[in-house]
């Protein structure tokens, strides 16, 4: 191994570092109780070192997230393509909430908190970009969405349009249990189901 290898695989094992510390704070404390300063003294380092790595704790914050979202990717896409495609777009949607609700704090990050310190023409950049983790599981939703338009299970809708529909609608379904788990919800999976059924099924063609 080269010196030029050796730096190389030290800067990514402290970048891995960074990241694992960050998100023992992240998920155990919470956004607001996440800090640069905080991370470099979890790992001691001085915070310099994290700023090499990180421009700021939103980019930081995004990558915990992509590194997250990742997993709930690779779980839709291992999705049985066997299945009819109706009930391939309901697993899906229940995948999200699913995944939403066993990691709060990533899907309170990136969907929940508003992002006031980030430029509106970064953000546009960045749904744009569909190798990020965030819009490439719209993109596998967006698939089932058109696959079921094709089959004729739901009728000739705009594929994007209801795309996005779904998307905030399970969006509301994944936040509000997120936001106040003490509610008297009853049957939690009944409602989920209920929710998706009553939002797959308003779009299915008239009989």
């Amino acid at each position: 191994m080269t010196i030029k290898d050796r730096k190389a695989r030290q800067k990514q094992l402290l970048r891995q570092e960074i990241l694992d510390a960050a998100r023992d704070i992240f998920v155990k404390e919470g956004y607001d109780r996440l800090s640069m300063r905080r991370v470099a003294d979890k790992i001691e380092y001085s915070p310099t070192a994290i700023y090499l790595h990180f421009r700021d704790k939103q980019e930081l914050v995004f990558s915990l997230c992509e590194e997250t979202f990742s997993r709930l990717v690779r779980e839709l896409e291992s999705l049985d393509s066997g299945k009819d495609p109706i009930a391939r777009l309901k697993l899906g949607l229940r995948r999200y909430i699913e995944f939403g609700l066993r990691n709060p704090q990533h899907y309170i990050a990136t969907f929940v908190i508003p992002h006031r310190d980030v430029d509106d023409s970064k953000l546009a950049e960045h749904y744009k970009d569909e190798n990020t983790m965030g819009m490439r599981a719209l993109g596998h939703l967006r698939a089932n969405v058109e696959a079921c338009v094709v089959a004729k299970k739901l009728r000739r809708v705009n594929i994007d349009t209801a795309t996005r529909a779904l998307w905030a609608a399970i969006h509301g379904v994944t936040s509000l249990f997120i936001a106040f788990p003490s509610f008297p919800w009853g049957d939690r999976d009944a409602v989920i189901d209920t929710a998706i059924d009553a939002i797959v099924d308003g779009l299915r063609p008239a009989r």
